[in-house]
């Protein structure tokens, strides 16, 4: 029996320098009209060792595909692999999008050329419609899973595919990756790159030693990287993957570590932005125990084989300008592949994969200090210490330390892996990093240690057979061995002599204390064991579902301050969308008086007591002449629906006329004029037959633009006077001041002068929603209505009025206020309580007094011009809505259609979440940043939020 020979094969050992073809235009034009009989145009594309165009019949627009030349080097049976493997992953997986060979009209395209750089082989794959990952901007969670799912789908496709060739060599191939590295690592001229690389692959191969003899193989694509995946147009997720190129046989683990890879060098990316990919690889895959453990290693080594190939191929080719771009991204892959050791950032993959921890690392030996009288601080979110904004003080914790040594602790501490807001002096720009690593010390005598030694940064290393320990925060002059009374020492745990950071993010915190061990149980004062947080799933349980949260994945926030808002975690957020906490939150003024009256007295509002009185004279001083009557009630939803039915008990009459595409609430009376689509999608077709609507008076997106806009007013005049000839005069006409709920339009000028007179003249009231837009939030004017120039007759208000609190009112005139007596009693236990009345005058004192109504002016009108240098910066960007500190950022794919961009606004909203900035969409496209912070909002705050804009229109979304 004859031996069949094996199929000859590329082996990239035999030959290390991969020079691209580099065939001229005209060249590629004439033998492509030869071959395949088409007269083409070409566009030339980039590869690092082919050489690629996107090919176009003469004269035309549309892509006829691309067209591959692929490396001399490479053998027929390698490339007719690389087109069977795509054709099976095309039929196995026919959700993901494949390219296929090109028919032309002698067949399909796909030869050998007699080029004048020698045999060169030629196909042409269909060009799929799509946009690449390529470059550095953001990649988003969702698009990371999509690349996993599709790394997953192309490895489940392949899994019995075999092939004569597939045991080719290649420098991709990770199984040769420490031979890659052997070869290229010499020939690097830079010996600071070839030391960065050089540590990286060796702690990487060390890793991998022990595991790498059981990885299971098989054919894969092995390249499903961001250049090689394509999102349809139009679609935020990849689903289309290209270039089969480096089809071989290989471990099948990875395949997914080389798309983790290519997730790593852009923006804002860390190995934790990876975990989606993986989840979605290991729903579809199951990785072993062992494919876990060798998996970071794999991707450190890709990296190391991406610097070293790319820098050899640009001093080969210095023109090849598709290797040169890729430089520094090839080395921020390596650079943050290494950048968490790889027990913690394998631990952190296998909790999110859902695997069992690892049992934490005990102290087997003595504790290193004598706990005698023991105090434990909180310095956590919760904490009673950081309350007052207290946090923000670098001596708040020191001072509770040293207070608790005077009052007899021998020794204080303060644990690990819990969050430690206590001393965040500089909370913005916001940071994940959140959680520590070390435990915190105070001592009331000096202890001495045995075997310990500064090392040279001045840690104090005890070193024990049970382990090490670091302790920072030594004086200098202290004696050797030594640790100081009365002065703060920060204690962690090394792993083979690698301190963890100082602070982490929770996720890494805990891969930290599986692998390290706790700090406090060195000293014998061991932290808490971490307990799952299954608050959110509760919440979904026992809440109603319409009962919705801000974002998918919502931050815990449970504590505020000013314009910050914090996490459960300890992360800081920028809340740049709270008109409800109008003075900020937690202020201490605001706190102050509700904590007084509760003390003194908190009873339902039919008891005779001042705060009311005192109350309702002060926020009917706000107003102009005549405004002498006040109702109180504990939302916006109740304010308007009495507004409206003092309307129609004063009148006698039921219809009202409302605006389109606004908001009042969700009581019956204020939901029915609500006809905003975004609220409620059939809000127009299930109004009661008692509302009547006029146009949205949007000067930007409405049905008069611009200098037309001035035709709304005339248009509305028309529908009231209709309807009064009609025989049905309405009893009112309700309307933001300001038009809130598009995100801060200024209504037309005179637009209010002229339907208020209208109303009027038919014997109607003027209702003006001052829900969200009043109370100095403007700036310029108290009231919305100020704006205008107009006075209504009925004003509803709350949210601001509050200060969080649930507080509401409708102010009037005595004559309309006594009407309602037709409609029976009005009582609202506790609209206008003690507490609320309290509350309401403290937050008027705080704008007063504080100076926030100019604060809204002055800050506002800066943040204003800021962001309108963004909208010249950037096209999505359509316009800059708002006055004051209520202003909209309006998206639009084209500013001349106008066409809402819908999907993009959401995503800017999540990726700032991502940044520590809390923003939403609003309007009934759900297109424009409604931009309302607490009105003590600084100057730095609202710059730090555009910065974070900007980067997020930069670099993706």
């Amino acid at each position: 029996m004859t031996e069949t020979a094996p199929t000859p094969v590329f082996d990239y050992f035999s030959q290390v320098d991969l020079p691209t073809p580099t065939l001229s235009d005209d060249e590629v034009q004439r033998l492509f009209a030869d071959t395949f009989g088409v007269e083409i145009d070409v566009q030339a594309l980039g590869s690092q060792q082919d050489q690629n165009f996107r090919v176009f019949a003469r004269g035309s627009t549309e892509p006829l595909g691309v067209l591959k030349l692929s490396n001399p080097v490479f053998s027929e049976a390698e490339i007719e692999m690389q087109d069977a493997a795509a054709a099976l992953v095309a039929e196995r997986s026919p959700h993901v999008r494949i390219p296929r060979i090109v028919e032309g009209p002698r067949g399909a395209m796909s030869t050998w050329w007699e080029s004048s750089q020698g045999r060169i082989h030629a196909r042409v794959i269909e060009n799929i419609a799509g946009r690449t990952l390529m470059g550095s901007g953001y990649l988003s969670p969702a698009v990371v899973e999509e690349m996993g799912a599709l790394s997953g789908a192309v490895s489940l496709s392949l899994a019995d595919f075999t092939h004569p060739a597939s045991g080719r060599v290649l420098q991709w191939d990770l199984r040769h990756a420490g031979r890659v590295i052997d070869t290229l690592l010499p020939l690097e001229p830079d010996a600071e790159v070839r030391d960065v690389v050089q540590r990286a692959a060796d702690a990487a191969r060390a890793a991998l030693a022990p595991v790498q003899d059981t990885l299971p193989v098989q054919a894969g694509h092995f390249d499903v990287t961001d250049d090689n995946v394509l999102r349809a147009p139009g679609e935020t997720v990849p689903d289309a993957v290209i270039d089969f190129g480096d089809v071989c046989a290989s471990w099948r683990v990875g395949e997914i570590a080389v798309t983790v890879s290519s997730v790593l060098h852009h923006d804002g990316a860390t190995p934790e932005s990876a975990l989606p990919a993986i989840r979605a690889f290991d729903r579809l895959r199951d990785l072993s125990d062992d494919e876990l453990t060798a998996l970071w290693p794999l991707v450190i080594l890709r990296g190391a084989v991406l610097v070293l190939s790319g820098r050899a191929q640009v001093r080969l080719d210095d023109e090849n300008e598709y290797a040169t771009v890729a430089l520094d991204r090839e080395f921020r892959i390596l650079v943050q592949a290494a950048s968490v050791p790889i027990p913690v950032i394998t631990a952190a993959t296998r909790a999110a994969l859902g695997r069992s921890r690892l049992e934490e690392p005990a102290w087997t030996g003595a504790p290193v200090l004598s706990l005698g009288r023991h105090v434990e601080l909180d310095a956590s979110t919760e904490s009673p210490l950081n309350d007052g904004g207290a946090w923000l003080d670098a001596t708040t914790l020191d001072d509770a330390a040293l207070a608790a040594l005077d009052a007899g602790a021998d020794v204080v501490t303060v644990p690990a892996w819990r969050a430690r807001l206590t001393g965040t002096t500089d909370p913005l720009p916001s940071t994940p990093e959140t959680v520590p690593t070390d435990v915190l010390v105070w001592l009331a005598s000096p202890v001495t240690l045995d075997r310990s030694e500064r090392n040279e940064h001045g840690s104090q290393i005890v070193t024990t057979d049970a382990g090490t320990l670091a302790i920072g925060g030594v004086p200098a002059a202290a004696a050797s061995g030594t640790l100081p009374a009365r002065t703060r020492l920060s204690m962690r745990r090394s792993l083979d002599g690698l301190l963890p950071p100082t602070r982490t993010t929770p996720a890494l915190a805990a891969a930290w204390r599986e692998v390290a061990g706790d700090p406090g149980a060195v000293i014998g004062a061991p932290a808490a064991a971490p307990v799952d947080d299954d608050v959110l799933e509760r919440r979904h349980e026992v809440l109603a579902e319409v009962q919705e949260h801000y974002y998918a994945a919502p931050p815990r926030i449970e504590r505020g301050w000013r314009e910050h808002l914090i996490d459960v975690n300890g992360r800081v957020y920028l809340d740049m969308v709270n008109n409800v906490a109008s003075v900020g939150h937690a202020h201490p003024r605001v706190v102050e008086a509700g904590s007084r009256q509760m003390h003194l007295l908190n009873t339902n509002s039919r008891f005779h007591y001042r705060a009311i009185t005192d109350f309702a004279d002060r926020i009917a001083a706000t107003l102009p002449d005549g405004f002498d009557t006040v109702f109180f009630v504990n939302s916006g939803s109740e304010a308007t629906d009495l507004a409206i039915r003092l309307a129609m008990a004063a009148t006698g009459r039921p219809d009202i006329v409302a605006m389109r595409e606004a908001y009042h609430g969700w009581t019956y009376a204020s939901d029915a004029v609500s006809t905003s689509i975004a609220d409620n999608p059939f809000a127009l077709e299930t109004r009661p037959d008692w509302v009547h609507t006029v146009d949205a008076a949007n000067s930007y997106r409405g049905k008069h633009r611009g200098a037309d806009a001035g035709k709304y007013a005339p248009e509305a005049v028309a529908v009231i006077d209709e309807l009064a000839a009609s025989g049905r005069p309405p009893a009112g006409m309700i309307a933001e001041t300001y038009f809130g709920n598009a995100g801060g339009v200024a209504l037309p000028d005179g637009y209010l002068t002229e339907v208020y007179a209208a109303i009027r003249r038919h014997g109607g009231l003027a209702i003006a929603d001052e829900v969200q837009v009043g109370y100095g939030r403007l700036g310029e004017w108290f009231w919305g209505f100020q704006q205008q120039g107009a006075v209504p007759d009925i004003v509803a208000v709350a949210k601001s009025i509050g200060g969080g609190h649930p507080l509401g009112a409708v102010i009037t005139r005595r004559e309309i206020a006594d009407r309602y007596r037709t409609q029976g009693y009005f009582f609202s236990s506790t609209g206008g309580s003690p507490v609320s009345s309290a509350i309401g005058m403290a937050v008027l004192d705080v704008i007063e007094q504080e100076g926030l109504q100019e604060n809204a002016r002055v800050v506002g009108g800066h943040l204003k011009r800021r962001l309108e240098e963004l909208g010249e910066k950037h096209d999505l960007i359509g316009t800059v809505h708002g006055s004051g500190l209520y202003l909209g950022v309006e998206f639009v794919r084209d500013r001349e259609t106008l066409e809402p961009a819908t999907a993009e606004t959401a995503a800017i909203c999540d990726r700032l979440l991502e940044l520590g900035v809390i923003m939403q969409p609003t309007g009934d496209f759900q297109n424009v940043l409604k931009i309302k912070p607490p009105l003590v909002v600084t100057r730095a705050s609202v710059d730090v939020f555009v910065d974070a804009l900007d980067r997020v229109l930069t670099t993706g979304y």
